[in-house]
Formats: structure tokens, sequence, C-alpha cells
């Protein structure tokens, strides 16, 4: 996951795309990084680390424009380097080119090895080179025609911004496996964000979804919309699980709602006596609340969260989220103690939190701890922008519920059905993409699961 954002504006941009990747920071820990278009040309600042850590005054003063992009990254393709962020500047054609992307492409490596052969020189190790290197060779005058053969030749997942010339161009991938929204202000200002808060913090009136195989331009004669073909669309439902923010409503789905209906049906699917319902904050807060409101049993806090600790789940490596799940999460002894807790979460992936938590928990006074999950059980890799490449990584791949709750310490786990979290949805039709949990991809990703072999 990452998020993105661009704005086109008549004024300088560089502060607000800095506060809009600020209410992106969840999507992304790594890295961040900001380029504008002076009128003459395109200025670059990026670094490692959060966005508040990376600019201050003397960077806005150099990142002067009035249309810009920014990126937040969280890896999925290519290491945790400083040269593998976003987002991208290249100079092609007497033309520069800037993008940003969220998502992953499954067919990325077949593509750079025939541009490598064509005698392409990458500076990266990232797929997101590869979609700016094709638009940059396609590009003969026409900006759009060449965004248009570049989607038909990269697969899976991709919302990406834009900088060409003084032109924001923005376009997502056939199935919108990753979200992309538009906001224009009665000033004339159009934000492009992956989710709805950038748009309504910064200050947007209309707000709508990028379609899936939507591409569009905006420049000083307003916003051009242009289609590429269209597909089934395929809305990542992991989105609504964890990724997205509470307040985010995406593709007609509102995150907050979502989660605490998934609580209220997960009460009535797997009920059990307890004395309190305890969440995994915050992604598991609403969630907990739905379950404790649907089945009478008192809602407290029992996990102290430290605010000024990131998403363990996006740390790279199994010792950091471990040491992270530590800092950043502490059991409540007064409130555990001699309790029977319900503890709800929105997922288990690798299992390690919720080991780690239930340990503690019990460590603390707590007398049981039942683990309830807002999702069905992970099993299968996601190729489109999430980090669990292997099944040899996720839990669920390779043990059965109970042998999940022996690993994990639980006195009884249970998961949503997966017709339990459709239906929280409210969407009368399914158009998501579940095959973290069920192994359907829409698009086959061929490359990655040889590689993977």
């Amino acid at each position: 996951m990452c998020g993105v954002i661009g704005i086109y504006s008549q004024n300088d941009v560089s502060k607000k795309l800095f506060y809009g990747l600020n209410s992106l920071q969840h999507r992304g820990q790594e890295a961040s990084g900001i380029c504008v278009f002076n009128g003459k040309d395109m200025i670059l600042d990026k670094d490692m680390g959060l966005v508040y850590d990376n600019f201050d005054e003397e960077s806005f003063l150099k990142l002067k424009g009035n249309v810009g992009i920014g990126h937040v990254r969280y890896a999925t393709a290519g290491g945790s380097y400083k040269y593998n962020s976003q987002p991208l500047l290249a100079f092609s054609k007497n033309r520069e080119f800037a993008l940003a992307h969220n998502g992953n492409l499954v067919n990325h490596q077949s593509i750079r090895d025939e541009l490598e052969d064509e005698g392409m020189l990458f500076q990266t190790a990232i797929d997101t080179e590869v979609i700016l290197s094709l638009v940059a060779k396609y590009y003969k005058g026409d900006i759009v025609e060449a965004v248009k053969k570049t989607m038909a030749r990269i697969k899976g997942a991709y919302s990406v911004v834009m900088l060409f010339e003084d032109k924001l161009i923005a376009f997502r991938d056939p199935n919108g496996f990753r979200p992309l929204l538009i906001g224009r202000a009665k000033n004339g200002e159009v934000i492009i964000a992956s989710e709805n808060a950038p748009l309504e913090i910064i200050g947007t009136d209309a707000i709508r979804n990028v379609e899936p195989s939507e591409i569009i331009v905006v420049d000083k004669d307003g916003i051009h919309s242009d289609y590429f073909e269209k597909d089934e669309k395929k809305h990542c439902i992991f989105e609504y699980v964890y990724f997205a923010r509470t307040d985010a409503t995406l593709d007609g789905v509102n995150s907050y709602n979502f989660r605490r209906r998934c609580g209220e049906i997960l009460s009535r699917e797997a009920p059990i006596e307890a004395d309190l319902v305890i969440a995994v904050p915050d992604s598991g807060t609403p969630a907990a609340m739905g379950y404790a409101q649907e089945s009478g049993i008192p809602f407290a806090e029992g996990l102290v969260k430290n605010r000024y600790m990131g998403r363990t789940f996006i740390k790279p490596t199994a010792e950091e989220r471990e040491l992270s799940v530590k800092l950043k999460l502490n059991p409540l002894e007064t409130v555990l103690k001699g309790k029977k807790i319900i503890l709800v979460d929105d997922s288990i992936v690798r299992g390690t939190t919720s080991k780690n938590l239930i340990k503690r928990m019990k460590k603390a006074g707590a007398k049981e701890v039942h683990m309830r999950i807002v999702s069905p059980p992970v099993k299968f890799p996601c190729y489109y922008g999430i980090d669990t490449p292997s099944r040899q990584k996720l839990i669920a791949a390779n043990y059965s519920v109970e042998e999940m709750r022996k690993k994990i310490g639980a006195d009884s786990l249970a998961f949503i059905s997966m017709e339990g979290m459709l239906n929280a949805t409210l969407m009368k039709e399914n158009k998501f993409c579940e095959a973290c949990f069920n192994g359907t991809y829409a698009v086959e990703p061929k490359e990655l699961v040889q590689d993977e072999k």
C-alpha cells in the first residue's frame, strides 16, 4: 500500500501537498516525497521517513509551484531504500515526467527485461519506474494516447498521479483495485488522492471516485476525462478491513460503518459469554463497538495505544513488527485482571501480533481471551499491493482455525464468514477483490507466482 496525492491550483500547492500527505501517512511510513512544477522546471524533494520529518519551511521555499504530486511509501516491490522512494522524475524527449503510484504490477519484470534489452537504463528496483518508462516511450505529442498505450501493457493494480508539463494527470487500472478520488473546490482547485480525507481537509466541494480505467487530465482549461478499455470492477475489500482511514468512503463504502457492521454480524455468527469486549486499536475499534452493542457485553479500553507509533502490519521485518506491537499497545491490568475478554481485531495475517497480545493480556491478569476477527482467514498472497508475498508467511494458509487458536494462545477463535463480510458493505453487487481470502485473482499473477516458486 501507498498513498498518492495530486493538486492543480492557481496558487502554490507545496504546503497543501504536505498536509494532504500527512492525512495519508497511515498508508505508508517508509518514505515520502513531493514534486512540483514551477512553470519552468519540476522540483523534487523526497527522503526516507515520515512526512513531518522530511519537510520544513526551507523545503517549501524550494517547492514552489501551482501543480504538484506527493507520495507516502509502503514497500511491496523493491527494497526499503531512498532510490525506491517516490515520486519518480525522469527526462525524455526534451520533456519532464514525474509520477507517483499506489498498487503493484504483476507483469513488471517481463516489461522491464524487454526495455532493458532495448537499451533502457533503470534507476530504481520498483515497478513504478516501468510505468514511467512506458509513458515516456509512447509519448509522441499526445500524453493521453501515451497513457492508453501504457495501460494496454501493464497488468495489475495501479492508481497513478502524474505531472507532465503544466498538467496534472491521473489514471486507475481497469479493475479499480486501489482507491483514487477527485475533488474540485469552488475556486477551481482540483485535488486527486487515495482517500477522501485530504480532499476534505484541504477543501473541496464535489468529490467523486476516479473510475476504473479512467484517465483524467487537469490543466488551465479544466478537467478532461477519457477511458481505456473497461473491465470488471474489483475493488480491494481489505482496504475497508484494515488500510483505509476510519473516515474513508471509497467506491461507495464507508470504512467506519463497514467495520462496525462486521462486528455486529460476527457477534451473531460467533457469540461467546464474556465480561468485556476489547478492541485492538485503531482499525479494530469500530468492529469491537459493533460486537459489544449487538451482544450487550460492555465495551472497554483494555489496550493502551502509543499514539506516536506507526502501523505494525506494514513494518518490513518480523522482529520490527513484534517490537512495534510491544511499544504500540500495552495491556491495562486494572481493566483485564480476572476478566473473560473478547478481543476483536480486523485480521490475522502472520499471527505475530495476536500471539504477542494474548500472551501479554494473560500476563496482565486476563482470565480468558477469546479472539474474534472481522475478516475471513487470509489464506492467499496479495499481488496487488499488500506485503503478503508467499503463503508460507500466512498462518491461515498453513493451519486450521483450531491449530491457529492453539498457536496464538486464545481460549477460542472465530472469523467472520465471507457472506457476513460482504453483507457488511451493503452493496447489492459483489464488486470486490477477495483474492487474499479465496485465491480468485481478477488478474492472473503468473509472473509473480513463478518468482515465488
